[in-house]
């Protein structure tokens, strides 16, 4: 089953420290928790099909029950660097969550049948697995359907706590 329901919102920035100030500012997030150096490799990620090898340093906080994350590229090519060398810094995409991975692979399936294709898609340590759509007809550039295992679930969970 796909939740819908937006749970993450992503921008991508060159200045982790500005724009944590700024969304701080604007959406009461209250700490960020950064994870440098976070790479995907060629065996567990892919751009367009082919094996991608990137790094990226990543923040996240909450708004509410609203994910908020941050990436900024470091090495390699991924779509987060391209979004910034055609758009600059800004909001990247929103995030939808599968309950499954049975329903991730659906829903994955169902935004190409809709005209949607993947463009990134991959699975991080801890077994998450997410797909990047092209949403551009949305109005954002991407959507990410992610199934987020109970293991990052537990870390997510503690990132929203510190926000209490």
């Amino acid at each position: 089953m796909l939740d819908q329901t937006p749970v993450q919102i992503a921008w991508v920035t060159h200045d982790l420290d500005a724009t944590e100030r700024t969304l701080t500012a604007l959406l009461g997030a209250k700490k960020w928790v950064r994870m440098p150096g976070v790479h995907f490799g060629p065996d567990t990620c892919t751009l367009r099909g082919q094996p991608a090898d990137f790094v990226a340093d990543i923040s996240l906080s909450y708004a509410g029950d609203t994910q908020l994350e941050l990436i900024a590229p470091v090495a390699g090519e991924s779509i987060y660097t391209e979004f910034l060398d055609r758009a600059g810094p800004g909001l990247h995409h929103i995030c939808v969550e599968a309950s499954d991975t049975e329903a991730f692979d659906a829903a994955v399936r169902d935004a190409q049948g809709h005209g949607a294709p993947v463009v990134q898609q991959g699975v991080m340590a801890g077994g998450m697995r997410f797909a990047y759509v092209s949403a551009a007809q949305a109005g954002v550039p991407y959507l990410e359907i992610a199934y987020i295992p109970p293991e990052i679930r537990a870390f997510f969970d503690y990132v929203k706590q510190e926000q209490q």
